[in-house]
């Protein structure tokens, strides 16, 4: 009998511990679920990871200028995704390809490289923060089922046009052609469009309108890319 009294509390304190964790996974979900919700017709008037990248005071004096998708020219979007992820408008939210690809090449001695889709880094942009830990890539990938699953297309490539980072400090796809050309973003001819779409993975460190030898190769493959493809290869997605 005193074994079986001391075996209770240790079993209500498991249950009880359970519960919590439970209730706080719970709410956790909710709270995801809820926001994806909220973004899915309200603009976001800043990302996280841009915030927690600078501070609130310096993110309020760079808060992109929001275009709406129809407004933009078409080329554009195609030059984004020829050159980030060509399979966005077909995956759903994980190119699973690319990632094993990307492991393949890093077993056979290559850089190990990033295999996000747009919509992983639009769910990193807008709730997120940058790093490579494994629970900011769990919350990522939560984000990102949620998005995929509430969000059409269109409205995924729109926030990530609007909250990417084109340079240091230069965030939205609009800040950044008035930065670089002078111009709007409604404004850009194809070619400015390729210049832009290149300099997305390292926008840090590449300058579209200075661009070295790299830079230039790289420019050349999206424009090559775009070609393929084609305009009317958009056509299922903006039409959802």
């Amino acid at each position: 009998m005193a074994t079986r009294r001391k075996r209770r509390p240790l079993r209500r304190l498991l249950y009880w511990t359970g519960g919590l964790a439970a209730l706080v996974l719970a709410l956790g979900i909710g709270a995801m679920l809820a926001l994806v919700v909220l973004f899915a017709r309200v603009d976001p008037p800043y990302g996280m990871a841009m915030v927690v990248a600078t501070d609130w005071q310096t993110a309020s004096n760079r808060r992109p200028d929001w275009q709406r998708l129809d407004d933009l020219p078409r080329h554009l979007m195609l030059a984004v995704i020829a050159a980030e992820d060509q399979h966005f408008p077909n995956h759903r939210g994980f190119d699973w390809g690319s990632v094993r690809q990307a492991l393949g090449d890093h077993v056979r001695g290559g850089r190990l490289r990033g295999a996000s889709t747009i919509s992983q880094q639009t769910a990193k942009n807008l709730f997120l923060w940058h790093g490579r830990s494994w629970a900011r890539k769990t919350l990522e990938a939560g984000f990102t089922l949620g998005m995929e699953t509430l969000w059409p297309k269109r409205r995924i490539l729109e926030i990530y046009l609007n909250l990417a980072e084109w340079g240091p400090g230069i965030y939205g796809i609009e800040n950044a052609a008035q930065h670089y050309f002078g111009i709007s973003a409604t404004e850009l001819d194809r070619h400015q469009s390729a210049r832009l779409a290149a300099i997305l993975p390292s926008p840090g460190r590449m300058n579209p309108v200075q661009p070295g030898p790299q830079l230039d190769r790289r420019i050349a493959w999206v424009e090559r890319q775009m070609a393929q493809l084609g305009i009317a290869w958009l056509d299922p997605m903006l039409l959802e």
